[in-house]
């Protein structure tokens, strides 16, 4: 059961960061340096934002689990 919910956070914070990327890395990490990195990406173009936010959403995510 706890799997299923993590799953489904991992999926809103996916959805999240696709539209507002610093938004699904706030998520996932508060305002830390992955924030500010992902803020900045963001600024530089909409797709190095997204593609931060992922990998930070799907890294923590896998470490998670192990």
């Amino acid at each position: 059961m706890a799997d299923d919910k993590d799953g489904t956070m991992i999926f809103i914070e996916l959805i999240l960061a696709i539209i507002l990327p610093p938004l699904g890395v706030f998520l996932k990490c508060g305002i830390k340096v992955e924030f500010w990195i992902c803020l900045v990406l963001s600024f530089f173009g909409w797709l190095p934002g997204i593609i931060y936010a992922v990998w930070v959403i799907v890294k923590d995510a896998s470490h998670a689990r192990t």
